[in-house]
């Protein structure tokens, strides 16, 4: 018996089989839950349908988020389909190339400020908004995706660092005002993981080697951590567990004056 048994999970921002969200998904799916996802273009579409084979999903729907009618489209074909959704997952990230290479004051500007905010955060709270009618009564959960960037200043992470930390802040405000109707906001802050994302990150060897050092469990994390973080705060087993960030990182967010020892 596996502790989503019964529940049903929208997943956004499956890219691969490498990536966060589809460790969120396994694992949900080895606990039970019944899985929709959704896809960005038709250029990861066929991907997205070998996962949801691998899972037993009949539900694979097209989302771009930045459009209001596209996300009204997929609670529209999920409650066509189900009774009620009880999860949300939230994977979603992006900011142009170029604010993400050299210094914050030198690359941010008004447009890449713009799309960052406007596809990592302001989706949350609109898939939020749109699926909030379907976990009615439902004890629903929904979960998003952050990074120590939000806290800390992290070399080159620049405008993501913002977006995430607005993110941060968009669980918080979200768990306050859902709350009164049962529903519970997280967010999981993972580590550096190996996913097609972080492969255009400048120097992410030398990142991974960096928390494998210092960490206090002296590794990295990899999706199934993850996955079974999601997995646990989405279940009725954190059933009092709402508004928080936890960390996935083997202990790297406590640390300080890494190096020294």
């Amino acid at each position: 018996m596996g502790m989503l048994d019964g529940k049903k999970a929208l997943i956004v921002g499956v890219a691969s089989a490498r990536s966060i969200a589809w460790g969120i998904a396994e694992a949900m799916h080895q606990q039970g839950a019944e899985l929709a996802f959704t896809y960005q273009n038709e250029k990861l579409k066929s991907r997205v349908d070998k996962i949801a084979e691998q899972t037993g999903s009949q539900l694979v729907m097209p989302l771009d988020v930045t459009s209001d009618e596209q996300i009204a489209a997929v609670f529209d074909t999920i409650a066509d389909h189900w009774e009620g959704l009880d999860i949300i997952v939230h994977a979603v990230g992006f900011a142009p190339r170029e604010q993400l290479e050299g210094e914050f004051a030198d690359v941010v500007d008004r447009e890449g400020f713009r799309i960052a905010h406007d596809i990592s955060v302001y989706s949350f709270p609109a898939l939020a908004r749109a699926g909030r009618a379907l976990m009615q009564g439902r004890r629903g959960a929904l979960l998003t995706l952050s990074y120590l960037g939000a806290v800390r200043a992290m070399p080159s992470y620049n405008v993501m660092g913002l977006a995430k930390a607005s993110l941060e802040a968009s669980v918080r405000y979200l768990a306050h005002g859902l709350g009164p109707e049962g529903i519970r906001v997280n967010g999981i802050s993972a580590g550096p993981i190996k996913t097609l994302a972080a492969a255009g990150i400048p120097k992410f060897r030398a990142m991974l080697e960096h928390v494998e050092q210092t960490a206090p469990l002296r590794r990295s994390v990899n999706i199934e951590d993850v996955g079974n973080v999601a997995a646990f705060l989405c279940s009725d087993l954190a059933a009092g567990v709402t508004g928080e960030i936890t960390y996935v990182d083997a202990g790297y967010n406590i640390v300080g004056m890494a190096g020294l020892e």
